[in-house]
């Protein structure tokens, strides 16, 4: 068997059901608060392991240009594997399906073997049998899903995907709230350094910021590197990068 699966049985309306929603209400209250996306990514693949039941594997993949498939975070190499077949192979449910299809349940991936020949000869190489994907995020033609494994076939049923899907709603505006931060964060300290650097050229060389900042900028462009590498260097250094 494999790590950290739920084989209870499904949650209903009362009971365990409301335990269920208190804790998905308990992991969205925790993945508002981590301020990064890739902690994030961490806390929903462990989580849905927990509650989607009979999920043994968990991963999180990243799509890019319908080609590429990388693992953003997992639980197990098995989740790893998939994706690496999936980029090496070219097809596979997160591949296709997931860009047309909200979720993709698999029963045998064994069995795929007119969807996905290649991945279906090779299904005796990820350690599982069965998949639910579910859609995390669409962005031109870029993909995040979250994958859950098991390894007996048609071990996800209708609940284990209405609790798939809840959690992947919560996760899906986490992950964009985590980003937002990041980037929020990333901008502010690009414009603190670049304004040390743009200090460093108003007072050596008695500039105007206007004029300090149009020296960093032509050097950015001669030099074909970031603005905010040339203002870092030069911050760091106290002299102007060369070509």
């Amino acid at each position: 068997m494999g790590a950290g699966g739920s084989s209870g049985a499904p949650p209903g309306p009362q009971g365990e059901g409301g335990g269920l929603a208190r804790r998905l209400a308990d992991l969205a209250r925790a993945m508002h608060a981590d301020p990064t996306s890739q902690g994030v990514l961490d806390r929903v693949v462990r989580s849905a392991v927990a509650l989607v039941p009979r999920a043994q594997h968990g991963s999180i993949s990243l799509v890019r240009g319908r080609r590429t498939v990388t693992t953003a975070a997992a639980t197990s190499a098995v989740g790893r594997r998939l994706d690496e077949l999936q980029t090496e192979l070219g097809q596979g449910p997160c591949l296709d399906a997931a860009f047309e299809h909200q979720t993709t349940r698999v029963a045998d991936l064994a069995a795929e073997d007119r969807r996905w020949p290649a991945l279906a000869a090779r299904a005796s190489e990820l350690g599982a049998a069965s998949a639910l994907c579910l859609q995390l995020y669409v962005d031109g033609d870029n993909l995040g899903a979250l994958n859950l494994l098991a390894e007996r076939p048609a071990a996800f049923d209708d609940d284990a995907e209405d609790v798939g899907l809840l959690l992947a709603a919560h996760a899906a505006v986490a992950v964009a709230n985590a980003r937002k931060l990041e980037n929020l964060s990333r901008g502010l300290a690009h414009r603190d350094v670049i304004g040390q650097a743009k200090g460093i050229l108003m007072e050596r060389h008695r500039l105007s910021a206007d004029q300090a900042f149009e020296l960093l900028a032509r050097y950015s462009q001669h030099t074909h590197r970031k603005l905010h590498d040339i203002a870092a260097e030069l911050a760091s250094t106290g002299e102007i990068p060369q070509r």
